[in-house]
C-alpha cells in the first residue's frame, strides 16, 4: 500500500539510496534536506536529479532545527511515517564543532518528535550511529550493551536521540525504532569517508594518512544492506526498538588499504599518524535481534562491495 514518507536528509548518501527504492515501490516521498557544505552541495543536488523527475517527490529545502518549516512540512504531506536520517555527521568534525553537532542533532530531532507528535505519525526510524557504543570492550556489540561512555560530541548526540525517541514512544505510543548503522560505504558515499577518500587519492596518486598503525577494525556495510534493513524496519511491527544494522564482520584499517590497492592495482604513499581523539578502536555489529525480528540478512561482502564501489568511483571520474 502507498505510503507518505518523510526522508530527511534525504538528498544525502544513505537517503538518495532509500529514496531510489521508496519511490520505486511506489510510495510518496518528501524529502527535507539544507544542502549544506559539510561537503559539496553539488553532489548531493546530483543525487536526487532523477527523483526531481517522479510525480510523487517532493523537495523541502531547509533545516531542521526550523521548526516553523518543519511544522509545515508535516501539515502539507499528511506523512505516515517519518525517516530521520539527517545529521551533522563525523566523528572527528564533531570535535571542532561540538555545539553546532548538538544544534542540529538534537534540536533537528526534537522538531521533529514534537511534529510527529502533533500529527499523529504512525511510525518514526531514527538513525543512530554505531559510536554509541564507544570503546566497548565486549565484541560484537549488541543492543543490550551498556551506551553511556560516547567518546565524540558526534556519538552524544546520537544516544541523546535515541533517550528522546524512547521517551516520545513512552508518552504518546507512536512506533519508534533507533537504527545503529556500522560504517556504511558504497556507490556515492560523502568524499570525506575513508573508504571514498582512500581510493581517490590513491587513484591520483596522493598521499593518504593511516591513524595508529593501521590496526584499527570497522565493521565495514555495504549500501544495499543497510537500505535492506531500513526497508525490513518499515514494514516490521514493534513498539520500541534498537537495532544494529552492520555486516557483522570487522576489516583491519591496513587490510582495508591493501584491498583497495589491489583494486585499483596502485601502491598507497601512505603518512602514519597517531590515533585521533574521537576514534573507536573497532566496530562490531552483533546483527542476531535484526535477523531474527527483521529477517535482515546482509549479503555484500567487503571484498564485493569494495568492487563495487570502485566501479562506481571509475566510472563517475571517467565522465567527469
Amino acid at each position: 500500500m502507498s505510503q507518505s514518507i518523510l526522508v530527511t536528509g534525504g538528498a544525502g548518501f544513505i537517503g538518495s539510496h532509500l529514496v531510489d527504492k521508496l519511490l520505486a515501490a511506489g510510495h510518496r516521498v518528501t524529502v527535507m534536506d539544507n544542502f549544506n557544505d559539510f561537503y559539496d552541495p553539488a553532489i548531493k543536488r546530483a543525487n536526487i536529479v532523477p527523483h526531481l523527475e517522479s510525480k510523487d517527490y517532493r523537495l523541502v529545502e531547509g533545516d531542521t532545527r526550523d521548526r516553523e518549516l518543519v511544522n509545515r512540512c508535516y501539515a502539507e504531506g499528511g506523512f505516515d511515517e517519518v525517516i530521520h536520517l539527517a545529521a551533522m555527521a563525523g566523528v572527528r568534525p564533531s570535535l571542532e564543532k561540538p555545539v553546532l553537532y548538538q544544534e542540529v542533532n538534537l534540536i533537528g530531532t526534537m522538531n521533529l518528535l514534537e511534529a510527529a507528535r502533533e500529527h499523529a505519525i504512525k511510525k518514526f526510524l531514527f538513525a543512530s550511529s554505531s559510536s554509541v557504543y564507544g570503546n566497548n570492550d565486549k565484541v560484537p556489540f549488541s543492543e543490550t550493551d551498556p551506551v553511556d561512555h560516547p567518546i565524540s560530541p558526534y556519538a552524544s548526540t546520537k544516544k541523546s536521540g535515541e533517550l528522546m525517541a524512547y521517551t516520545y514512544h513512552h508518552l504518546y505510543g507512536f512506533p519508534m525504532a533507533c537504527l545503529r548503522f556500522f560504517t556504511v560505504y558504497g556507490p556515492r558515499q560523502r568524499p570525506e569517508m575513508a573508504i571514498h577518500l582512500f581510493t581517490d587519492r590513491i587513484s591520483r596518486g596522493e598521499p593518504i594518512q593511516m591513524f595508529g598503525e593501521g590496526k584499527s577494525r570497522r565493521d565495514y556495510t555495504f549500501i544495499d544492506d543497510i537500505i535492506d534493513g531500513i526497508l525490513r524496519c518499515r514494514e516490521a511491527n514493534f513498539a520500541y526498538e534498537v537495532f544494529n544494522l552492520g555486516r557483522s564482520d570487522t576489516v583491519e584499517l591496513a587490510e582495508l588499504i591493501g584491498k583497495i590497492e589491489r583494486l585499483l592495482g596502485k601502491k598507497a604513499i601512505i603518512e602514519r599518524k597517531p590515533n585521533q581523539p574521537g576514534d573507536v578502536k573497532q566496530t562490531f555489529a552483533d546483527t542476531t535481534k535484526a535477523r531474527d525480528m527483521l529477517g535482515y540478512n546482509p549479503r555484500v561482502s567487503i571484498d564485493l562491495g569494495l568492487e563495487k564501489f570502485i566501479d562506481w568511483y571509475t566510472n563517475k571520474r571517467r565522465d567527469t
